[in-house]
């Protein structure tokens, strides 16, 4: 039953939003610019829910799911006290050493479990799938920095997190622009990016800022958690072998 579901759920989801497009069309809601603003939020939502299918089933231990629910309410509890600055948080740094040090797939859970969960605090919204979309994101790509570049220092992942504060814009801007913005053309699409510039910026210079005073230590002190978290498996002869030794059974 399982896999049967695992075969149908990408072409279910296909053509839920070949459907979604075809019905915009045909009431010409695209003409208004509230079509592709639904259909950008569904296929964000479907990718949301296909990563945490995933997830779901793939091999996670018991350790590693308490490791991501704990960092991720950390980063959601650091958003709230920054909420009233300009786009100044912690958030964005926490994710990214959380995927820098426990992985890629780590990484999306701890960004998207903090969206949603700072967001009970914040306020909950259309913007909410775009924000976990996006911090997940962060999280995935800083794991992928891990495994390009595992001995990246600290100027590479200060860097790194000053370049995620314009990306993490970018992506919230398309959910803007495609919803809210008329009509949907270059010419809109490109004030809309430069009218949160300055908000990117502020973004931008406070990662790099928490990454530089805080990154290292913290890299640090998460990597001692996950050596301590490490399993190693032993030779199956090897209790054999203990035991001639020791000659305890």
């Amino acid at each position: 039953m399982l896999s049967y579901c695992r075969k149908i759920l990408f072409p279910l989801a296909l053509a839920l939003i070949l459907g979604l497009l075809l019905a915009s069309v045909k009431f010409n809601a695209l003409l208004w610019g509230q079509g592709w603003g639904l259909l950008a939020s569904v296929i964000i939502i479907m990718a949301l829910g296909l990563l945490y299918w995933g997830f779901e089933q793939g091999r996670v231990s018991t350790r590693e799911v308490a490791v991501i629910a704990m960092l991720g309410t950390i980063a959601a509890v650091g958003r709230v006290p920054f909420a009233g600055l300009p786009n100044i948080q912690p958030t964005t740094f926490m994710v990214i050493i959380s995927g820098f040090v426990f992985g890629s797939r780590a990484g999306f859970m701890v960004g998207s479990t903090a969206a949603l969960v700072s967001n009970f605090f914040l306020g909950q919204g259309p913007w909410t799938p775009w924000q976990m979309f996006a911090w997940g994101l962060a999280g995935t790509t800083a794991g992928a920095m891990k495994f390009i570049l595992p001995h990246a220092g600290v100027k590479a992942m200060t860097a790194f997190s000053f370049l995620w504060g314009y990306l993490f814009g970018w992506i919230m801007n398309l959910w803007f622009w495609t919803a809210f913005i008329h009509p949907l053309n270059w010419q809109s699409f490109i004030a809309a990016y430069a009218a949160s510039f300055w908000f990117d910026t502020l973004h931008a210079l406070g990662n790099a800022a928490f990454y530089l005073f805080f990154g290292p230590s913290f890299v640090k002190i998460l990597q001692r958690y996950r050596r301590k978290l490490a399993v190693t498996l032993l030779p199956a002869n090897i209790h054999e072998k203990v035991t001639s030794m020791t000659g305890v059974h």
